[in-house]
């Protein structure tokens, strides 16, 4: 092993041990799905239509941050997987509307779960933070 190299389990390595153990095709199917699901724009999606139904255009402005095209990715992943249920009403113009399908309102626990402790946490992490920038600017 060349000096400066980790000794530590690469991502590869724990994704063939984890699949292994769970058999190949369920980790992988599992992978993948925490990977769609655990991605920042699915999981605001998510909590936005937790009870409630919202056109696109409304989904649009409530994340101002998320270019039509990724919200449109996003949405049509949702569907794929089961998560959200797409409406189209034959209006001039097209009017569409997601909600969250039953599978889609099991998540909305985990989501609640993780944007608690991200909100009960934001303190602690932003003095964390400060503490690491001021030491790499320190070493730089």
């Amino acid at each position: 092993m060349e000096d400066g190299t980790s000794t530590q389990l690469r991502h590869a390595e724990v994704t063939s041990a984890w699949c292994r153990a769970a058999g190949q095709r369920a980790g992988l199917q599992a992978r993948d799905i925490l990977s769609r699901v655990g991605d920042k724009w699915s999981m605001l999606i998510v909590g936005l239509l937790d009870g409630q139904t919202l056109r696109f255009m409304e989904l649009r402005r409530a994340v101002p941050d998320i270019s039509q095209r990724m919200l449109t990715v996003t949405l049509r992943h949702l569907e794929r997987d089961g998560l959200v249920k797409r409406t189209v009403y034959p209006t001039v113009p097209v009017t569409v509307e997601y909600c969250l399908t039953p599978l889609g309102r099991t998540l909305l626990e985990i989501v609640s779960a993780l944007v608690r402790w991200s909100v009960e946490h934001e303190s602690p992490i932003a003095a964390a933070r400060a503490a690491y920038d001021s030491r790499v600017e320190v070493s730089r």
